[in-house]
């Protein structure tokens, strides 16, 4: 008599899970933990702070002129020169003239290589190089008595530099040039980051190659460009506080400075310096996050882009139809 012999397989054991366990990570939660109360302690607790004082002084008049008419104009200034220069010195660099590409290397060799604080120092000082600057014919006292002209003049008129190089101006000049050294590197890697094939289409399709870089090369750069540059502006705002070797006097550290001086306590009123650029740099990166996420629309979404598409063949086809992934 046969019998069905059964091959009845045991069930095996359920997995005993364990957590991973993270005692290195506790460790360093509990000493920021401590950390943090302790500054928290040294800031509520410490009399050399001086609140009062601070808040007092915050929101003087003073001040929030050279936060306007210093920090806050400087800043936009400087940016808007040195993007538009940046962006000429790019295009210097990747142009095919080796002359162009040349003068455009040593200009952001010079620039990115001198600091910002010892430019500002020469050009706060540039008046001593002339006393007055004018234009047109050069050496024209020369000429004149070489031609038997004693009192040739052959000059349009001119300026005195110290009234010039000096205070907003100057500052600007030291900012601005120093700045389009750093745009000219950020809008020429972004250039190179788009493909080469799109500048050829535009050339196929009869656009000059001004056109295609102002409307297709420059808007795919954005991309590239957008969070550096941001970066930049930050950085340029802190910048502005080295204009006190200009010196520009209408200029928020300048004048919080002063006030330190003049009370002689400088300490509250380095505080209220930081306080300032906190909430400044703060305003910026709210900015730069909605720039930053505006230019970069249509850039890693595929997936948000197929549910989209699903979506719309569902709608037109009744629910039945769908795209395939």
């Amino acid at each position: 008599m046969a019998t069905d012999v059964t091959d009845v397989r045991a069930r095996p054991e359920p997995i005993k899970a364990v957590p991973v366990r993270h005692p290195g990570r506790w460790a360093a939660v509990a000493v920021l933990a401590v950390l943090t109360a302790m500054f928290v302690h040294v800031i509520v607790t410490n009399k050399a702070f001086k609140w009062g004082f601070i808040f007092e002084n915050l929101f003087n008049q003073p001040v929030v002129d050279g936060l306007l008419r210093g920090t806050l104009l400087m800043t936009i200034c400087a940016m808007a020169v040195g993007i538009a220069l940046g962006v000429i010195i790019a295009v210097m660099r990747l142009s095919d003239n080796p002359i162009l590409r040349s003068v455009a290397w040593v200009y952001t060799w010079f620039f990115r290589a001198v600091p910002r604080l010892v430019l500002l120092a020469v050009f706060g000082n540039l008046g001593i190089l002339w006393s007055r600057v004018e234009f047109g014919v050069p050496f024209d006292t020369q000429l004149g008595a070489l031609f038997g002209i004693p009192d040739l003049h052959l000059r349009v008129g001119g300026f005195t530099s110290r009234d010039v190089f000096a205070g907003f101006f100057a500052g600007l000049l030291g900012l601005a040039l120093s700045e389009a050294a750093y745009m000219a590197e950020i809008v020429r890697a972004g250039i190179q980051s788009v493909d080469p094939g799109q500048a050829e289409a535009a050339e196929a399709l009869g656009l000059s190659r001004g056109q295609a870089l102002r409307r297709i090369i420059l808007p795919q750069a954005m991309r590239v460009i957008v969070p550096p540059t941001g970066n930049e502006t930050i950085a340029m705002l802190k910048d502005t506080s080295l204009l006190i070797m200009v010196p520009v006097t209408y200029e928020l550290f300048f004048q919080l400075d002063a006030i330190g001086k003049r009370t002689f306590d400088p300490f509250p009123m380095y505080t209220a310096a930081c306080l300032w650029y906190l909430a400044l740099t703060s305003l910026l990166l709210v900015g730069q996050y909605f720039i930053e996420r505006h230019f970069s629309r249509g850039y890693g979404k595929q997936d948000r882009a197929k549910l989209k598409l699903r979506g719309l063949a569902a709608e037109q086809g009744g629910g039945g139809g769908g795209v395939a992934a």
